[in-house]
């Protein structure tokens, strides 16, 4: 059964159908959310520790990350942007961008999120930034 030409919402399984992948992803990091609020990251033994942090005792970018994801699902935001702030500022993203994508497939449009080459400098020249500064001795409020 399809929708008239002019008709403005299109028939619910075709709604639901586009759904399904957005709908998969979400499941997908909830239930890795899950994981993570459920078997505590603070507990020695229960995660790999970092190579880069073992070896050379230099934080990555996504040190302190799962810590983090932890403090977030139990809503300790505080805690959560201690352990590793561009983490939680990737979950707002991530938030935004999932939105945008359910929304738009909902209503059987495509989403295209093209970055060019600024946006990608600027994206690495952050990571590098917040990774530097998080090593220096004044960036010691960003350690995990």
């Amino acid at each position: 059964m399809n929708a008239e030409p002019g008709s403005a919402a299109p028939p619910v399984g075709t709604a639901l159908r586009r759904l399904a992948v957005p709908a998969g992803v979400l499941g997908s990091v909830i239930a890795a959310f899950a994981y993570v609020g459920t078997v505590d990251p603070n507990e020695p033994g229960h995660y790999p520790a970092c190579p880069l942090l073992r070896l050379t005792g230099v934080f990555c970018p996504g040190c302190g990350g799962l810590r983090s994801a932890h403090a977030f699902v139990h809503g300790d935001l505080t805690t959560a942007l201690g352990a590793n702030a561009l983490a939680v500022v990737g979950y707002g993203v991530f938030a935004a961008l999932w939105t945008l994508w359910a929304v738009r497939a909902a209503r059987g449009q495509r989403v295209r999120i093209e970055l060019g080459p600024a946006h990608l400098y600027g994206i690495g020249v952050l990571v590098a930034v917040f990774t530097l500064v998080r090593n220096l001795p004044f960036g010691a409020w960003l350690h995990p």
